[in-house]
Formats: structure tokens, sequence, C-alpha cells
């Protein structure tokens, strides 16, 4: 049994107290989006309230107080990912922007006519669609790794993909739709020893395990701050400074050039070559605070107390008649995708919330996932190390009661 006092970091997120439906709020959608801390709302508030400014061209107080603030943010990151240095940490919107980031701004670069791209089965459409665009742009070949029954790449076959024209693999280390855990630093070293470039999709796996990039030795990883109890809005686009360096800039504007003329421009060093225009100064200011509040817990508690939840989901879910559970892999983190005979997710979710469960429904921007389980969608619940059991039993609770109405 876990020591984790669930109970003590709870008080810390206000939307916990709210009632919905009359019901208090069971939050399962942690995948989705994240709750947020006292502590991340209260740097977001004290920024517009006593410090709003733009930052990094200003010599004013204030500007000079917001981009001080701005910057160690930065430094916060680079320390939450153990990298090199600061130029290798760009802020972006978010995942989808990072991704899309990396195939405009390297692949239009690097990769030509022929060469292949290597995403799997089970990737976030952010993972799928850009590397699609760039293949119609460029002429690159896309190939997938398949995956097995219980929702796991298939590594024999990703080694076979494998060849001297795979000059990029882009890969979730965390399936948002199975819960999957995929064996990145693995499949990092096989590519590397055909020269190809990894990009990893941390969106999920940032909550469920400490990162270090240079051990990983991926050359790109992302991730969104709401899913790491930050806010919405801002994301994190971590590159290896050889990279970055060769890049052209993503996107023109402001604070990205050093001179402008209607003849020529020279850009900005990293990393602001790559952060046109006036950035999302609160939400990187809340992001540092999600990270500096999520640095006080013991990781090894939060997984273990979030291990127990899902073997505890798990069961309770199966021991439902007409539940059947979608991704089944050996290693998996705290997502429990599920359908039940008879009810479609989207009617599940409806009455769920009636009894103030709040769990996500669809196909969780995983269509490929869901074409492969023969599934119009699933019914997915997500859980972080703030969700307690009883608030399991009180979702096992209401499929009953949507199964009741569905029986009449």
């Amino acid at each position: 049994m876990s020591a984790f006092d669930v109970h003590r970091y709870r008080v810390d997120f206000p939307n916990l107290n709210i009632s919905v439906h009359g019901k208090p709020l069971v939050y399962l959608d942690n995948a989705a989006t994240t709750l947020k801390p006292r502590c991340v709302i209260d740097a977001i508030n004290a920024y517009y309230v006593t410090g709003v400014a733009n930052v990094h061209r200003g010599v004013h107080y204030l500007s000079e107080q917001a981009t001080a603030a701005f910057e160690y943010s930065r430094q916060v990151v680079r320390q939450f990912l153990h990298a090199r240095r600061v130029q290798e940490i760009i802020f972006t919107k978010g995942c989808t922007e990072s991704l899309n980031l990396v195939a405009q701004a390297y692949g239009r670069q690097f990769l030509k006519s022929g060469d292949e791209i290597i995403i799997s089965h089970m990737e976030h459409h952010s993972n799928i669609v850009p590397w699609q665009m760039l293949c119609q742009q460029v002429g690159c070949v896309l190939k997938v790794i398949p995956i097995n029954d219980q929702g796991e790449i298939i590594i024999e076959e990703y080694l076979k993909l494998l060849s001297d024209k795979t000059k990029l693999v882009s890969l979730v280390w965390v399936s948002n739709s199975l819960g999957t855990v995929n064996p990145v630093k693995t499949m990092v070293e096989a590519a590397h020893k055909k020269g190809a470039v990894v990009v990893i999709d941390a969106a999920q796996a940032v909550t469920h395990t400490p990162i270090n990039v240079q051990d990983l030795d991926c050359d790109f990883l992302v991730f969104s701050g709401h899913k790491i109890f930050g806010p919405t809005g801002v994301g994190v686009l971590y590159g290896k400074e050889k990279w970055l360096e060769a890049m052209p800039p993503y996107q023109g504007g402001g604070d990205m050039i050093k001179t402008v003329t209607f003849a020529q421009t020279t850009y900005n060093t990293l990393p602001y070559k790559f952060e046109a225009g006036t950035p999302p100064i609160a939400e990187v200011i809340g992001l540092r605070s999600a990270l500096e509040y999520l640095q006080t817990i013991s990781w090894e508690g939060m997984r273990q107390h979030k291990q127990e939840l899902l073997n505890y989901g798990t069961k309770i879910l199966l021991s439902i008649d007409g539940v059947r559970i979608i991704g089944t892999a050996k290693d998996k983190t705290s997502i429990v995708s599920f359908v039940v005979e008879g009810i479609h997710p989207h009617d599940l979710g409806t009455l769920v919330d009636r009894e103030g469960v709040a769990v996500r429904t669809g196909h969780h921007c995983t269509q490929p996932v869901m074409q492969r389980f023969g599934v119009p969608a699933t019914a997915r619940v997500s859980l972080a190390f703030y969700n307690t059991k009883e608030e399991i039993n009180i979702l096992s609770q209401a499929v009953k009661k949507t199964q009741v109405v569905f029986q009449r």
C-alpha cells in the first residue's frame, strides 16, 4: 500500500471543490488537460495584477521584471528536462505547434524526395498530420510501425522499417488513448544507428516520469504546459543546439530578428529565432510555477499512487458486465480506455456526467488506433496523483446506472 498522502495535495486544487449537476466533481480527464494548483493561478494573477509588461525590448522597470521572470522560467524548464543549455528551450503554444515547427523548419531544410519518416500506429493526430504535410511538400515517404492486440509497438517491425533511407523518427512516449509506455530510449538508439533524427512526443509522459533529454539522447522533445498542471496556450520544444542553429525560422516577425531592411533581414540568436512576436508571458510564468510545484512532490510516490489507481480502476471496470478495456500493454500508465456493450461512448460520457464524473469520450485524436481495434470511440479515464479510489468507485456506480438506463 502506498504511503502517498493524496489528501495533502487535493487541497491545492480549487477545482476539486466544485459541484457538477449537484454532485461533487470527479475529474478523470487528466490526459486531456490537468487541473491547476493554486500556486499556478496565483502566479498568473500576480503577473497581470502587479507586473504586466511586454518582454525583451523595454527598458522600464515592469518590462525588465517581466523579462527576468520569463527568462528565469526558461532556466527552470532547462533544469526540468536536464537540457544542456537554455538556448535549447523554445517556448511555443503547445505540442502541436512544436511538432509543426520541427516538421517545417527541420524537415523542409534537411529532408528530400525519397527520404523516409517513421511514426507509430498509436500517434496523436498532431504527430501524424504535420509529417503527412511534409511528405506532400518535399516527396518524403511515411512509414508506420504496427501495434499488437495489447496496444504495444511491435519492436521487431520497427527494426525492420529502419533503413539507410530513414531520416527521421517521431514517436509518442506514452499513448494518450491506450496508456502504453513505449521503450523510447531503445528506439532512439536504434534510429541513431541508422543516422536518423528522433523526435519524442512527451505530452503524456511529462507527468509520469522524470525526463533527462541528455540521457535519452533524443534530438527533439515536445510537451504542453496544460498537461503538467500548468496553463493552456504554452508548450516547450527542446532541440539539440546543433539542429536548432542549422534550422531556419518557423515564423517571421518581431523579436526573432537582429536587423531588418527592405533588402535583407538577419535573424536573432537562439532561442529567440523561433519565438516571433509577443510570447505567452503569463502562461510561461504559470508553467514555471507548475514545474516548481511538481518538484516538491515525490516522483516515486506519485508513480506508486497512480499505479495503484490504475490497477484498482482496471479491476473495478472489468468487474462490470459488458465492459471491455482497449489497451492492455504490460507497461502502461494511469489511462484506461474502455467500451461498454450496447452503449455508445458519447452516451456513456453524457450520463456519467450527470453523476458529476468527467471522462473523455471519442477518438482522442487517435483515429488510426480506433480503426486498429475496430471501435468508433472509447470512454477514457485518465488519472492524476490527486485522484482517489473513492472517485473510481463513483465512476463504477455511474457506469452501472447508465447500463440500467439502456436496459429499460
